[in-house]
């Protein structure tokens, strides 16, 4: 059999985290460690394997009964290779230092079970109940895969040059910045977005560090029908168009 598909066969690396290709992630096991990956996210995979989908710290799950946020892991050994993938999404392999990270848990691929994470909170200046956003702190050394739809945008952040995102379009950011959630409107109209413009929420980062974005925002299909209430309409809550999104599936 001949076909230009042969020239997709399997990348050899020594490195543990290899990108396959852009949207496909390889992971080599030794028997001695493990990791943690995204529920559903194997593809395929070679050795002996064991996949635990019942995993959840202690912590994790105090975490989900209180903020709802949380990533649904499954704990991967063995001794072989193991590939990744999640609605043919791009993938970045993130090395994590003393700095920490801070991202958003729908764009978690796979990490080193040797991390932490912890859910934190990112308040609205405007203290208007549940408009503020869940997100996970990942501290420790070790990698972290994540995904993005499409090819990202790297910002630095100075404290001389903040910066913008739009809070659907954000993937991570450095855990040292100073964030802050608003709406870019005066408070007498904070519950509408921006008039006309379609735009809502956004994230202020200040300090040192880097904000990740994607050319991708959670939007709604067509026709798709949101939910009442100002939670809805500003994307929040599961009948926001986040919740009415799950795993990314209109990006």
């Amino acid at each position: 059999m001949q076909s230009p598909l042969f020239n997709y066969t399997e990348q050899q690396s020594q490195d543990r985290y290899t990108i396959q290709n852009p949207q496909l992630l390889r992971v080599a096991l030794t028997g001695q460690d493990d990791i943690l990956a995204r529920k559903g996210a194997m593809v395929a995979y070679q050795g002996l394997m064991d996949f635990d989908g019942e995993y959840q710290s202690q912590g994790q799950r105090r975490a989900r009964a209180h903020t709802g946020e949380g990533l649904d892991l499954m704990r991967v050994s063995g001794q072989g290779t193991v590939y990744f993938a999640n609605l043919a999404q791009y993938i970045h392999v993130v090395d994590v230092d003393r700095e920490g990270m801070t991202v958003d848990s729908s764009y978690v691929l796979a990490l080193d079970s040797s991390l932490h994470t912890e859910v934190i909170a990112v308040d609205s200046q405007y203290g208007i109940s549940g408009s503020g956003k869940y997100q996970l702190n990942i501290t420790g050394t070790g990698k972290v895969a994540l995904m993005t739809s499409g090819q990202p945008l790297m910002m630095q952040v100075t404290p001389e040059k903040y910066v913008n995102v739009d809070a659907d379009a954000i993937v991570a950011w450095s855990s040292a910045l100073r964030v802050q959630m608003q709406a870019q409107t005066h408070s007498s109209g904070v519950f509408r977005r921006r008039g006309n413009t379609g735009e809502g929420w956004e994230l202020s980062f200040l300090g040192q560090g880097f904000a990740l974005v994607q050319p991708s925002e959670v939007m709604p299909p067509q026709n798709a029908q949101i939910g009442q209430g100002a939670r809805a309409q500003f994307g929040m809550g599961q009948h926001g168009s986040h919740g009415q999104n799950q795993n990314n599936a209109w990006n």
